[in-house]
C-alpha cells in the first residue's frame, strides 16, 4: 500500500476553499515561542502575549473550525468549551498509563487532545491517525500553541499494518462501532504493535449475558456509522479472534450529560438530543442508551 499516495490525496482535501484559507491563517499567526506557557491538564491550556488584532484573529479561526468535539481548550482566555468533556476519559485511564519512552499512537485521534495529554507522560514517539480535514486543522491550530511535538497523520486504522513504525501502546477510543468488520479493526490494531504492546480500547456496549451484538437498523443515537453495539461477551470473543492474549475490563460506565452535551462550539445536536425524551434509558431509535466500556488488550 502506497502510504505516501494516500496522505497526498487527502492533503487534497486542504488545499481548497475554506480549508486552504483556515491553514493558511493558522501558519501566518505569529506566536513567540519563548513567551507561550503551556498545560497539558483537564484543560490544555496556552497562555502567552498577543495584541487585541492576534486575539480577534485566533477567536475568528476557532470559530471557523467548529464543531469542536473533544478537549476543552484554553487559549489565554478563550475558551473552548467542547462537546465532551474529554478529561473524564483520559482520567480514567490514567492510572493505567505507562508511556515513558515508549512509542504510541492514537487511531482516530480527532483534534489530538488525548495525544497532547499524553505528551506530558514523556512518550519518545507520538503519532495520532485520523483522515478528517477538519480535525487535522484543529489540531494544527492548537499545535500552533502547544508545540509538543505529537505528529498527525491523515490516515485511518486500516492503514496502520502499512505504516513505518509499530507501537508500544495504541489508543483506539470510540471508534471500533464505527467499522463494518471490527474483527479485521483489532486485527489491524494487533499486527501494528510491538511485542508486548498494549491497546486501550473504548467501545458503547448493551448488557446481557449472551455473545451477541446490536446492529441497528438505520442510526444508533442519531448516528448512522454505527454498526455493532457488541455485548461485553461478544467484544472479548472479537478480540480472542484477532489474536489478543489479555482482555483487561478496566471501567464500565454510562455516558451522560456531565461528560458530553451541547455548547456554544458545536451547531448541532448532542446527547441530550439523542436519548428518549420520556425515558433516559432509551436511544430516541428505542435501543439501551450508550454505556461504555474500556479494557485494555495485549498482544
Amino acid at each position: 500500500m502506497d502510504l505516501q499516495k494516500i496522505r497526498d490525496e487527502n492533503f487534497k482535501k486542504l488545499q481548497s476553499g475554506q480549508n486552504r484559507e483556515i491553514l493558511s491563517a493558522i501558519e501566518a499567526l505569529q506566536i513567540d515561542k519563548c513567551d507561550c506557557d503551556c498545560d497539558c491538564g483537564d484543560v490544555v491550556r496556552a497562555s502567552f502575549s498577543a495584541s487585541a488584532e492576534q486575539r480577534d484573529e485566533i477567536l475568528r479561526i476557532a470559530r471557523a473550525l467548529k464543531p469542536w468535539r473533544k478537549g476543552p481548550f484554553a487559549l489565554n482566555d478563550l475558551f473552548i468549551d467542547t462537546e465532551w468533556r474529554s478529561f473524564m476519559k483520559f482520567n480514567l485511564l490514567r492510572p493505567f498509563l505507562n508511556l515513558s519512552d515508549k512509542t504510541v499512537a492514537d487511531v482516530g485521534c480527532n483534534n489530538g487532545y488525548y495525544m497532547f495529554r499524553a505528551s506530558a507522560l514523556a512518550p519518545a514517539r507520538l503519532v495520532g491517525f485520523d483522515p478528517s480535514a477538519l480535525f487535522y486543522l484543529q489540531f494544527r491550530f492548537i499545535e500552533k500553541f502547544l508545540r509538543s511535538g505529537a505528529k498527525f497523520e491523515l490516515l485511518g486504522v486500516e492503514h496502520l499494518p502499512f505504516y513505518e513504525h509499530r507501537f508500544d501502546t495504541i489508543f483506539c477510543l470510540g471508534v471500533i462501532y464505527h467499522r463494518s468488520d471490527p474483527v479485521k479493526m483489532l486485527k489491524d490494531l494487533r499486527t501494528s504493535l510491538n511485542e508486548g504492546g498494549e491497546v486501550f480500547l473504548d467501545t458503547m456496549y448493551i448488557e446481557g449475558a449472551g455473545d451477541f451484538a446490536l446492529c441497528p437498523k438505520n442510526s444508533y443515537s442519531k448516528i448512522s456509522n454505527i454498526y455493532f453495539v457488541p455485548t461485553v461477551g461478544a467484544l472479548q470473543n472479537w478480540c480472542e479472534r484477532a489474536k489478543f492474549r489479555d482482555f483487561e475490563i478496566l471501567a464500565q460506565k454510562s455516558t451522560d450529560a456531565s461528560e458530553q452535551r451541547k455548547t456554544e462550539w458545536i451547531d448541532g445536536q448532542s446527547l441530550e438530543n439523542f436519548l428518549d425524551p420520556l425515558d433516559g434509558s432509551r436511544t430516541i431509535e428505542g435501543y439501551p442508551a450508550p454505556r461504555r466500556i474500556y479494557v485494555r488488550l495485549r498482544a
